[in-house]
């Protein structure tokens, strides 16, 4: 059944005012927070507007959770700024880690078939792909076939991550068990070739999107099991907590923000997000650079005080 239209348009300041939110509108109790381009600035910064805004947040009973396409291990550093105390939502949905003592508590899995046969289209098109699985306890995030590669874009992500991987020659054909998500690098208009071979072959057993981190030149596509979305991360912690979508706020800038904007109750699009994640927002806040996720807190301190 196709979700309700939305009840209102709304616009950021970057563009036109914003007329005034709807009345009443809900409390709410969940922001959920993409980093990269929304917590964090260009420069990788967390600035101090922003984290004293979310410290208000949370003094007034927001719930507040990192929803992430980084790594664990690099999501990690932003929980003591933020003094935060619950679960990190991590590898776009894919893995949710309590930073407190490491603990699982979801981990995504693919299906091993399934996994073989999307390791087999990406091997025909000419690439490696680099594999997460669940190994933090262990030292390392991920696994590849090896370092050593021609391709310019995954050359810089190891050279950028070092002493994180671990090699398996045979990967791509005996992949290791236990594996939850994976990318493959290139330039933007090879990564979108290749996904939508990967879509067309397995249009029903993964998720897959392209997009490029800020801090690698390359453009990743990356593929998880299918229904694995920032939103199901979510959506699994808010159900936990007892907090009903409507009463959810996700923020965030790109492609794979898009699950949690359109299914919270309000969901926001940064200013500097990408034209399709502002369409699918019910409002745009102003662009990281200018402390855009400081004003979400206003916004929804204030619909909380009403």
């Amino acid at each position: 059944m196709p979700a309700p239209p939305r009840p209102y348009t709304l616009v950021g300041r970057n563009s036109l005012p914003s007329p005034p939110l709807p009345s009443p509108m809900p409390r709410y109790r969940l922001l959920a927070i993409d980093i990269d381009g929304t917590l964090v600035n260009s420069r990788d910064e967390l600035t101090p507007a922003t984290r004293d805004a979310l410290g208000r947040a949370m003094r007034h009973g927001i719930q507040v959770v990192l929803a992430t396409g980084r790594r664990y291990r690099r999501a990690l550093p932003l929980v003591e700024p933020l003094a935060l105390d619950v679960p990190l939502v991590t590898a776009s949905g894919a893995l949710i880690k309590h930073p407190g003592d490491h603990r699982t508590l979801f981990c995504a899995q693919f299906d091993r078939d399934v996994l073989r046969g999307v390791l087999a289209v990406v091997e025909r098109a000419g690439y490696e792909a680099v594999l997460y699985a669940d190994t933090f306890d262990h030292g390392y995030d991920f696994y590849c076939c090896r370092i050593d590669v021609g391709n310019p874009e995954l050359a810089e992500f190891f050279a950028l991550n070092p002493d994180c991987h671990r090699l398996s020659p045979g990967l791509m054909r005996d992949p290791p068990p236990g594996i939850f998500a994976g990318f493959v690098m290139g330039t933007r208009h090879e990564m979108q070739a290749l996904a939508d071979q990967i879509e067309g072959r397995f249009p029903d057993d993964v998720y897959v999107h392209v997009l490029r981190s800020p801090r690698y030149t390359g453009y990743m596509c990356e593929i998880a099991p299918f229904g694995v979305t920032k939103w199901s991360g979510i959506e699994r912690l808010a159900r936990e907590w007892g907090i009903a979508h409507a009463e959810v706020c996700a923020v965030g800038d790109d492609v794979n923000d898009i699950p949690m904007i359109r299914a919270a109750g309000l969901g926001v699009a940064m200013g500097n997000a990408q034209e399709e994640v502002k369409q699918a927002a019910d409002r745009v806040a102003p662009a990281h650079d200018d402390d855009g996720l400081a004003e979400v807190v206003e916004w929804l301190l204030g619909s909380n005080d009403e």
